[in-house]
């Protein structure tokens, strides 16, 4: 799972699982063990692709505060629920 490109596509499309107004870590769209299986570099660099593609796109995602411990977090705005 070293694809940086699929790790990005991966983590965008399982943002569509989220409602209105849910605040999240990248790490979260992950199962535990993936995540701990991309390497420290790999996900720092995922983070910065994941937050450019969010600010150049119309996602409906916005960062928001980071956490004591330096991670980024986001927001779901302006989401319609089709349901």
């Amino acid at each position: 799972m070293s694809d940086i490109n699929v790790l990005l596509e991966k983590a965008v499309n399982e943002t569509a699982e989220l409602s209105d107004g849910e605040v999240f870590l990248l790490r979260d769209l992950f199962k535990g063990y993936e995540w701990n299986r991309i390497s420290r570099s790999n996900r720092l660099l995922l983070g910065t692709l994941f937050l450019n593609k969010i600010s150049s796109e119309n996602l409906e995602i916005a960062a928001s505060a980071k956490t004591s411990s330096g991670q980024q977090k986001y927001q779901i705005v302006k989401r319609n629920n089709h349901a």
